[in-house]
């Protein structure tokens, strides 16, 4: 069983049994990391960008073709804009400050480890999807593979 994007025995491996063996072997500061995510994922929930507004809208309650999407939604250690977990595909919105060097290795880290998961990752610029959102929705329906 995979609890937390990991086996039990790379658990095991990872996290040694403490106090003599009892639980899981999890480390308080992992599951305090954990519930951190959780807890961000919340807070940007609430204080969403106009353009994730936008696309909020479009997919929320099913609405994308019948797709459950989620947003903010925690994966290991990054929390990712949108994901449909049955597609296996991760949205995310990037703004001016995705433009940096620094900042474009660490959005190359942050997709080789959500691929090395099993998601393709699709961005969009912020004014793509506020200029240009019927270019954002074909490119959408491309990746979910939908004729229409």
């Amino acid at each position: 069983m995979r609890l937390f994007g990991i086996t039990r025995s790379e658990r095991q491996r990872a996290f040694p049994l403490q106090r003599g063996g009892l639980g899981w072997g999890l480390s308080y500061g992992i599951i305090k990391i954990m519930n951190n995510n959780i807890n961000l994922a919340r807070k940007l929930r609430k204080n969403s960008t106009p353009q994730e507004k936008i696309l909020w809208q479009i997919f929320r309650n099913h609405k994308f073709y019948g797709y459950e999407i989620r947003r903010q939604s925690p994966i290991g250690k990054y929390i990712v804009d949108f994901v449909c977990k049955e597609k296996k595909i991760i949205i995310e919105i990037d703004g001016g400050q995705h433009n940096t060097q620094k900042n474009i290795l660490l959005d190359e880290e942050r997709t080789q480890y959500l691929m090395s998961k099993g998601y393709k990752v699709i961005r969009f610029w912020n004014n793509e999807v506020t200029g240009n959102i019927d270019g954002v929705y074909k490119k959408l329906q491309q990746e979910f593979g939908i004729c229409d």
